[in-house]
């Protein structure tokens, strides 16, 4: 007797895309789509995946695609949002598809500007810490510590020392109703959360992590092994947060987070005092979130039980 499937087989992502070895963006389009469905068009800023389909007219994703400035992937999500209304076409799936400093960083205002209209639209922000496509530049996103091509390491030890920019907590701000994390390492995960993303109406955020080899100088085969140590070290933590009521939809047994790190060559120079130090926040970070979820939930259930008749 097979086993259930518990993901779609349809394949909208056809083979032949120009991403590096082992790249985890591709993986996260994959899996997006398997979500979605075809019914899907989707904004693709300047990043990765406006070079990964192909050179025009090839393409290896089998949706439209537009291809947008770097500053306007929201907007430009909004704007076809709009316009398929206005023609009465309601049941395609509006996605915008943008990397962390497209999201993070340059795109960031209009982001917020759609989650100020709530927009109907599902945003992605496949997360791989660094602007990749230009040459491994920091992010806003990129972690403490990492090596980057303008936080090098060397002679001047100039590696980052700025936290990453908690993408989630600011979305979660401004009160949108779904708000998710998801990694390439949990594709059922991944795969719920698009699916009830896209079933809510208004503005959805969901940050996918999503390693890049060749930037986080690892090997390739260690894609989805290094997303499920991110997650177990605390380094990444897998939750949805829905009409501000937290959920943390994975809590694995904890792992050194020093395994995690030097798996990468971009940690490899970061001393045991300061990995230790780095761990201890993380460590209080996820207890945090754990309060969170705990303090919505019954908040929560509070509200629900007041409405039930006496």
């Amino acid at each position: 007797m097979m086993a259930k499937l518990t993901i779609p087989e349809d394949e909208i992502m056809s083979p032949g895309h120009m991403g590096c070895l082992g790249c985890g963006a591709t993986m996260a389009m994959r899996y997006v789509l398997k979500a979605a469905g075809r019914r899907t068009i989707l904004s693709i800023p300047a990043c990765c995946w406006a070079v990964m389909p192909g050179v025009w007219p090839n393409t290896c994703l089998q949706v439209p695609e537009l291809y947008t400035p770097f500053e306007t992937t929201g907007a430009s999500a909004g704007g076809i949002r709009a316009a398929l209304d206005a023609l009465g076409k309601k049941d395609i799936n509006v996605i915008g598809f943008a990397g962390d400093g497209g999201t993070a960083d340059i795109g960031i205002q209009a982001l917020s500007g759609a989650a100020d209209r709530n927009d109907d639209i599902l945003y992605i922000m496949y997360d791989n810490e660094a602007y990749m496509n230009t040459g491994i530049q920091r992010s806003g996103s990129t972690p403490i510590g990492a090596w980057t091509t303008t936080t090098p390491v060397g002679e001047t030890d100039d590696w980052e020392k700025s936290p990453k920019k908690d993408m989630v907590s600011i979305m979660i701000a401004h009160r949108i109703p779904y708000v998710a994390t998801a990694t390439v390492g949990y594709p059922e995960d991944l795969i719920r959360k698009v699916k009830k993303a896209l079933s809510i109406k208004g503005t959805k955020f969901i940050q996918i992590w999503a390693p890049c080899p060749t930037g986080w100088k690892m090997e390739p085969g260690l894609t989805v092994k290094i997303t499920k140590e991110a997650v177990s070290c605390r380094a990444f933590n897998l939750l949805e947060c829905e009409n501000g009521v937290y959920k943390v939809t994975m809590k694995p047994q904890t792992t050194p987070l020093k395994d995690y790190l030097f798996k990468q060559g971009r940690f490899k120079h970061l001393p045991d005092d300061l990995i230790k130090e780095l761990e201890k926040d993380l460590h209080m970070k996820y207890e945090d979130l754990l309060e969170m979820e705990k303090m919505t939930q019954a908040r929560a259930a509070a509200r629900e039980a007041s409405k039930a008749p006496s």
